[in-house]
């Protein structure tokens, strides 16, 4: 699972930085940066970016399932 930032909708806000300051950063342009890689979030760090998502008063953020490739 990763994390998404619609930045059309972000007025940086700040929430997801409150909520999981490890994976979101609000910079002077207002608007929220991913500041971990993107790729899976960890388990022991999901709570927290989901939390995250809830709390965006803009609903700026989306959990999207990492897509699998078959061959």
């Amino acid at each position: 699972m990763r994390v998404e930032v619609d930045f059309d909708l972000c007025q940086g806000h700040a929430e997801c930085q409150a909520e999981a300051p490890d994976w979101f950063t609000v910079g002077k342009g207002s608007e929220a940066k991913v500041r971990a890689k993107r790729g899976d979030i960890p388990a022991d760090q999901l709570a927290a970016v989901k939390d995250a998502v809830k709390y965006c008063p803009t609903q700026a953020l989306r959990l999207v399932e990492n897509q699998t490739h078959q061959e």
